[in-house]
């Protein structure tokens, strides 16, 4: 996976609003049950990408992926072919972010649920 925060800046990004990240976590178990993926096995990654997510949506108004580098990330928000999910995702299931990931992934768990609990606990280290 590349870079969480793409920032340039050398302090730490804010952490996501909670109502934001209750809603990409609704939204990302119901996307994984809709699509039949799964979760990564190590659950501190989709707590880190959800945090993400929400992070963006609370600071461009869009869910742009958080794993990759953008020169201007407000005019990659308005193309939307990185928002989640992205465009190679809806096409291909392929997600780069490791979220939602095929059975046939290596890296899959067997989850479709992560509760605000575990992914307050796997990202209060950052």
């Amino acid at each position: 996976m590349t870079e969480i925060s793409s920032t340039s800046s050398a302090s730490p990004s804010p952490a996501a609003g909670a109502d934001s990240l209750e809603v990409i976590r609704k939204f990302a178990e119901t996307y994984a049950q809709r699509t039949g993926t799964y979760f990564c096995s190590d659950p501190g990654v989709t707590a880190v990408v959800l945090e993400g997510l929400a992070r963006h949506k609370d600071e461009l108004g869009g869910a742009l992926c958080p794993c990759r580098h953008y020169e201007d990330k407000e005019a990659e928000v308005s193309q939307a072919f990185w928002n989640c999910p992205c465009v190679p995702m809806r096409e291909r299931k392929e997600c780069h972010c490791m979220l939602f990931l095929t059975e046939d992934n290596p890296f899959r768990g067997d989850q479709q649920t992560i509760s605000m609990e575990e992914i307050q606990a796997a990202t209060a280290a950052q």
